[in-house]
């Protein structure tokens, strides 16, 4: 069994919002939704503060209390662990954001465009109206995986079946990979460092890791 899952080591992140970027760019998302956003955080008192920087999304829920609350059956979670959303069956109720604990779930309204109601030929070219008036999310890049492994590429170390976000990082400090396959990339990492998922006391098992410390 194949659990998809993503690693951010936290030793490493610049905050540079690369990943961010290449997340719009990728899903052609509207002004003011983040699929992939960087949280700044500062702590201690001065002199002695130091900073880190957080990458967050969808953090694909072994337990997503985003499926418990959608009535019509719309947000599902794969064999291989990403929740999807079928727009065809999403009523646009906005239930998922509100139940979200990562506020990781977007909904627009109307169409919008960077520069006023008018779409540039990129924005036009990548339009999707099914994803207009429903909820919207990270889904790994999924379109990326399953065409990736259709041709028997490797998500997590073929760029063409990896997330755009971990394609992108400057700093190699996100990672992409199978937590069930004990050689992959993900696991080792994991083996070999001190990790945290964010909300653990939740239960609701992220697939999404934290890397803060060598073990």
């Amino acid at each position: 069994m194949t659990r998809w899952v993503m690693v951010a080591d936290l030793r490493r992140c610049v905050g540079c919002q690369t990943c961010t970027a290449a997340c719009r760019h990728a899903n052609a998302t509207p002004p003011g939704t983040q699929w992939r956003r960087v949280i700044d955080m500062e702590f201690g008192e001065f002199p002695d503060v130091s900073r880190v920087f957080v990458p967050v999304g969808c953090m694909q829920c072994e337990d997503p209390p985003c499926m418990d609350v959608c009535p019509s059956t719309a947000t599902r979670k794969r064999a291989d662990g990403i929740v999807s959303i079928d727009y065809d069956l999403c009523i646009g109720c906005a239930y998922c954001a509100l139940a979200c604990p990562y506020q990781a779930r977007y909904k627009t309204d109307r169409a919008t465009f960077a520069y006023g109601t008018g779409a540039t030929p990129s924005e036009a070219q990548r339009f999707d109206a099914a994803r207009v008036a429903v909820a919207t999310k990270c889904t790994f890049c999924s379109d990326r995986i399953d065409e990736g492994t259709a041709k028997g590429l490797v998500p997590g170390a073929d760029p063409e079946a990896t997330p755009a976000c971990v394609n992108a990082c400057i700093a190699s400090a996100l990672h992409f990979g199978d937590i069930e396959d004990a050689q992959s990339n993900v696991s080792q990492l994991l083996a070999e460092n001190r990790s945290f998922r964010m909300h653990e006391e939740l239960g609701t098992e992220p697939g999404f890791y934290y890397l803060w410390d060598a073990r």
